[in-house]
């Protein structure tokens, strides 16, 4: 059974920094896609960042703030967040798109962390 074990988060002033990870483990042939979503209150899910084998996508709304990294022989997906708002509150959600055989493919959700940015 593949989990997603996020880790990291907390409480943090504006303008701090935060480092968010997120441990795969589980019967796995191959992770494609890693990225984070987050979810403010009364608000949808959001894709915040996005890794592939080999490009990076990130929501216009962090862009040279937060930089989204993996290394694949542990794993691991990371956020480092840099210059946090308090716009950046929410639970912040790790996602993954992987094979468990080679021909079959699932999405796959962390549990969650909450990211709390005060003024």
């Amino acid at each position: 059974q593949v989990q997603l074990v996020e880790s990291g988060g907390g409480l943090v002033l504006a303008g701090g920094s935060l480092s968010l990870s997120c441990r795969v483990s589980g019967s796995i042939f191959r992770i494609n896609t890693m990225g984070w979503y987050r979810q403010a209150p009364g608000k949808q899910r959001e894709l915040v960042a996005a890794i592939t084998a080999g490009s990076t996508n990130y929501a216009d709304s962090v862009k040279g703030r937060f930089t989204i990294s993996r290394d694949n022989a542990k794993n691991t997906v990371y956020l480092q967040m840099n210059s946090l708002k308090p716009e950046d509150t929410a639970v912040y959600y790790c996602n993954a798109d992987i094979n468990t055989r080679r021909y079959q493919a699932n999405n796959y959700w962390g549990q969650g962390t909450q990211v709390t940015v005060s003024s």
